[in-house]
């Protein structure tokens, strides 16, 4: 089993239609993209010598090359590790090694980062830029037959984590990205050929996961040349048929008011294109969902999932946005959906005991999509794969009906613009800085992005006072810009419980309280 023979079967059986797209305009039809991942394919394998079961990251924008890429890898029989390209440079070093990672494909605008990783990451022997000179080579190579790979083999290392620590690779395997795939057909929609996907999300996360079951299909794979803005969107519209794109809910927020599309600018013409707008990756306000149901009709979807179990736990599907007249409609707007056809989900006590209707614990979920574990990491794997379950972390309750309510997230992670930000990386970044002697970060919530950073930060007795300018720039030297805190709070004491844990909760209860 290999991904990567969907691509090549499309080659095959539509070789004329288009498969990759920037804005407007073909980049490959399904040929010339079955072409390049099996010639790329074979430029890993002999020119940069990998061998199955090895890494490969994709470190880039969004772009066509991603994608070629991305099935070169799976073609070649190797693991792949999309990296986001939002990362600051030291959290690129620490994926690469925590990986093993023998070969970054990046892009221009990343290739200094990458390139000076050579010889610091222990596993790294090469970079290719694409499109560039040895991109060039590898088109060159003479194309191989897909590489046979089982359903238990590793494809995708997808970088997430629980709220400490550093980020933990999820280990996905061809059966699990199967599996999220045919659950995508069942539950959410059906793909054709002359469906298209937009890809104004990072194709390194949800965007790419969404993408595969459309290439499966044939469907077409676009990136937008502005980054996703209403006016492409619109143009976009009329120009692709059977449009889908995943949005965290602070894209479909901006989307929502956008003169090009909110207000009736499109009309009902405009939309007779767009298919689904999946939303997911954190809450959603009810005022602001009902507001995008008023501008694109009832044509969102909504999908709770994790990095551990790809894109796949609940869903709460177009019908059930349309459905204005059910006597709980909004209810049911502010849940994540029911249980998704391949998986098993309950909510279960501090024993793992099942709970029962209405009552709160934590969502624990089991199928064939779930991960094998966590990469070179068999104590944390088996914590959270204990009993046969994964635990997400994420405290929910069901209703009569089978509908899943979240009541918190995991722990203290901070979602902010769709972005996962785990406190500890900030935490630790800060205090680098010699007059922080105690830190803690928590999220707030923020009617833009969903939830803003906040630190609150004791300074070291007899230090001076450290600036928010001196703070800022320790941030940027360390961690991702997004990370970056928005608020500063100097407190003389952080809250702790009787074994010297600081209490989070009660920092969130004072953001809160005002």
């Amino acid at each position: 089993m290999n991904l990567a023979g969907w691509v090549e079967r499309n080659g095959r059986r539509l070789p004329d239609r288009p498969a990759l797209a920037v804005g407007e305009r073909v980049h490959a039809d399904w040929a010339r993209f079955a072409a390049s991942a099996a010639s790329v394919a074979a430029g890993l394998r002999v020119e940069l010598g990998c061998s199955p079961g090895d890494r490969v990251a994709v470190l880039m924008d969004n772009r066509p090359e991603y994608l070629e890429a991305l099935f070169a890898v799976w073609h070649a029989g190797l693991v792949a590790v999309p990296v986001n390209a939002r990362l600051h440079r030291d959290e690129i070093a620490y994926i690469l090694e925590a990986s093993g990672t023998s070969v970054v494909v990046t892009d221009a605008g990343h290739a200094d980062d990458a390139e000076s990783l050579v010889g610091t990451v222990s596993s790294l022997s090469a970079v290719v830029v694409a499109p560039g000179e040895r991109w060039a080579r590898l088109l060159g190579s003479a194309p191989i037959p897909v590489t046979e790979r089982g359903p238990s083999d590793p494809a995708w290392l997808f970088f997430t984590s629980g709220t400490t620590g550093r980020p933990k690779a999820a280990t996905l395997t061809n059966r699990n990205l199967l599996m999220m795939a045919l659950s995508y057909f069942a539950d959410i929609d059906p793909v054709s050929p002359g469906d298209s996907i937009l890809h104004a999300a990072p194709l390194s996360h949800g965007s790419g996961m969404y993408g595969l079951p459309h290439i499966a299909r044939g469907a077409v794979s676009i990136t937008p040349e502005s980054g996703g803005d209403g006016a492409e969107v619109a143009a976009l519209l009329s120009r692709w048929s059977g449009l889908s794109f995943f949005a965290a809910p602070t894209m479909v927020r901006r989307l929502s008011s956008d003169p090009a599309l909110a207000g009736g600018a499109l009309g009902d013409a405009g939309l007779a294109n767009l298919k689904t707008i999946i939303y997911g990756g954190a809450p959603m306000y009810l005022a602001d969902l009902e507001e995008a149901i008023e501008v694109f009709g009832p044509r969102l979807a909504q999908i709770y999932g994790q990095g551990e179990t790809p894109m796949t736990i609940t869903a709460l599907p177009s019908s059930d946005h349309a459905d204005r007249d059910h006597p709980r409609w909004r209810e049911r707007l502010q849940s994540v959906g029911f249980a998704r056809t391949d998986v098993e989900v309950r909510v279960v006590d501090d024993d793992d005991n099942e709970l029962p209707t209405g009552e709160v614990g934590e969502v624990v979920v089991r199928g064939d999509v779930v991960m094998i574990g966590y990469w070179g990491q068999p104590e944390a794997t088996a914590e959270t794969l204990r009993g046969g379950w994964l635990h997400t972390g994420d405290v929910g309750s069901f209703d009569a009906d089978g509908y899943l309510t979240l009541r918190d997230r995991s722990k203290d992670l901070i979602i902010s613009g769709g972005m996962n930000i785990y406190p500890r990386e900030v935490e630790e970044a800060l205090l680098r800085h010699a007059s922080v002697g105690a830190v803690a970060v928590v999220g707030r919530q923020d009617e833009e992005w969903g939830e803003s950073v906040v630190a609150f930060i004791v300074v070291t007795p007899g230090a001076p006072s450290p600036t928010v300018e001196e703070l800022d720039r320790l941030c940027l030297d360390h961690i991702a810009r997004y990370k970056r805190p928005k608020d500063y709070r100097f407190v003389e004491a952080l809250p702790t419980n009787n074994y010297g844990k600081v209490v989070k909760r009660e920092l969130r209860d004072q953001l809160r309280s005002g």
